[in-house]
C-alpha cells in the first residue's frame, strides 16, 4: 500500500472505501511514473502529451461517473481525490482530463438524450474519442450567460451555427465538441456536439500562454457550420441545463486547487530539509517553519471543506453555492500557498529545475477558469441574503 500524501495531514484519504483507495493508488502510481517526469518538458514546449492518452485510458476511470459506461459508480470523494491527485502530479494534464470527462461528457450525460448517451460516452469512456467544451467567447466570459453572441439557426433537421468561441481546452485535437450557441428562434442557449473536421469549423491554438502551457487551448471559429438535429443535445433548453455541469465541474477544480496546495508544499518541505544556509538547514529557522506551517493550514482547511462537499454531492443535496464557495475560496488558499513555496525557494523559485515555478504559474489560470471567484462569490451571496447582486 502506498503511503498518504505528506500533505494530507489529517489522513482524509483513508475516509475512502477499501476498494475506492486502491483505485486512487492505481492513479497515483501510473502518474508518478508517467507523468511527473515529463510534466515539465512538455510544459516548456507548449506541447501535448498525445502518447500518453492510451496510458489514461487503461486507467479505466473516464466513464466511472456516468451509467452509461463500465465499471462500479464512484463515490463524490473518489472523483474528487482523483481530481486532487491529477492536479498533485500536474495542473495541465488534470484540466486536459477534466475538460474531457467533466465537462464534454457531463455535458452529454446531463443532457443528452438515451441515444446520444449511447452513441458517445462508450466510445468517450475508453478515450478512444476525446471531448472539448466550447462556452466562453472573445468577448464573452463572466456574463456569457446572457450576452453569448455565437448563434445556432434551424434548417429543417439541420442548425447552423455562426461564431467564435475562445480557451476552449482539447480545441485543437478534440474528436467531439460541445458547443454552446444561442437558439435564433426562442433566445434560449442550446447544446450541440460538433466533430472535428465538420465543414465551417476551424481551431486555431492560442500562443504565448504562461499558465497551463500543456493544455491546448483554441480559439474556434464557426462559419455556416452545420450539424444535424440528432447532434443538439436533447435536454439543453436554456443556460440552466448548462449551469448543471459547471456546478459539478467547479468542485472538481477545487479539488484541483486542493492538489496544487499540497504539491507546493511537499515540494517546499523537501526543499527546506535539503537546502542549507549559515551552516544548517533551512528548515531548522522559525520563519521557514512558519510559510510551511501556513501552507499546510490552508491546504488542511481547503481539504476538509471539499471532502465535506463530497459527502453533500453524494448525498443528493449538492447546490451551485456549494461548488461556488468551495471554487472561490480554495483557489484563493492556492494562490496564497504556491507564492509562499515560491518565496521559501527563492531564486530556485523561479526556475522548472525545482517544479514549483510551473505551479505558480498554473495557479493563476486554476484561479480564473470554471468561474472567477468573484462570480462564484456572487453566487454565494445571493444565496445567502436573497438578493442578486449580478448587473
Amino acid at each position: 500500500m502506498s503511503e498518504l500524501l505528506t500533505g494530507d495531514f489529517y489522513e482524509f484519504e483513508n475516509l475512502l472505501a477499501a476498494d475506492e483507495r486502491e483505485i486512487l493508488l492505481r492513479v497515483r502510481a501510473f502518474l508518478k511514473e508517467n507523468v511527473v517526469p515529463v510534466a515539465n518538458h512538455y510544459w516548456a514546449r507548449a506541447e501535448f502529451p498525445l502518447d500518453l492518452v492510451k496510458g489514461y485510458a487503461g486507467l479505466g476511470i473516464a466513464g466511472l461517473a456516468h451509467p452509461e459506461c463500465p465499471g462500479p459508480r464512484p463515490s463524490g470523494l473518489l472523483s474528487g481525490f482523483l481530481a486532487l491527485e491529477m492536479a498533485h502530479a500536474d495542473p495541465s494534464m488534470a484540466t486536459f482530463f477534466g475538460v474531457h470527462t467533466g465537462l464534454a461528457m457531463g455535458s452529454i450525460a446531463t443532457c443528452g438524450s438515451e441515444e446520444q448517451r449511447r452513441r458517445w460516452l462508450p466510445e468517450m469512456s475508453r478515450m478512444e474519442k476525446i471531448g472539448a467544451f466550447a462556452l466562453t467567447e472573445p468577448e464573452g466570459g463572466s456574463d456569457v450567460s446572457g450576452g453569448m453572441r455565437t448563434t445556432a439557426r434551424r434548417e429543417g433537421d439541420t442548425w447552423v451555427l455562426d461564431g467564435a468561441k475562445r480557451w476552449i481546452g482539447n480545441g485543437t485535437f478534440a474528436d467531439l465538441i460541445v458547443v454552446w450557441a444561442r437558439d435564433t428562434e426562442d433566445g434560449h442557449v442550446k447544446g450541440f456536439v460538433v466533430e472535428q473536421g465538420t465543414p465551417g469549423f476551424t481551431a486555431i491554438k492560442i500562443e504565448n500562454k504562461m499558465a497551463l502551457r500543456t493544455v491546448q487551448n483554441a480559439d474556434i471559429t464557426l462559419r455556416d457550420c452545420r450539424v444535424p438535429e440528432t447532434n443538439r443535445l436533447q435536454q439543453a433548453d436554456s443556460f440552466r441545463d448548462t449551469a448543471k455541469i459547471l456546478r459539478r465541474t467547479r468542485s472538481g477544480v477545487a479539488w484541483q486547487a486542493c492538489g496544487i496546495m499540497i504539491a507546493a508544499y511537499e515540494i517546499a518541505l523537501r526543499y527546506a530539509k535539503e537546502r542549507e544556509q549559515f551552516g544548517r538547514p533551512i528548515a531548522k529557522f522559525q520563519l521557514v517553519q512558519d510559510l510551511l506551517v501556513r501552507m499546510l493550514g490552508n491546504a488542511t482547511a481547503c481539504l476538509g471543506m471539499v471532502v465535506r462537499l463530497a459527502q453533500l454531492q453524494d448525498a443528493g443535496i449538492y447546490r451551485d453555492e456549494s461548488s461556488a464557495l468551495a471554487k472561490a475560496y480554495c483557489t484563493t488558499q492556492m494562490r496564497q500557498v504556491v507564492g509562499w513555496a515560491r518565496e521559501l525557494l527563492a531564486g530556485n523559485g523561479i526556475i522548472l529545475d525545482y517544479d514549483i515555478g510551473r505551479f505558480v504559474a498554473d495557479a493563476e489560470a486554476i484561479y480564473s477558469y470554471e468561474g472567477t471567484r468573484e462570480i462564484n462569490t456572487l453566487i454565494v451571496g445571493r444565496a445567502i441574503t436573497g438578493h442578486s447582486a449580478f448587473v
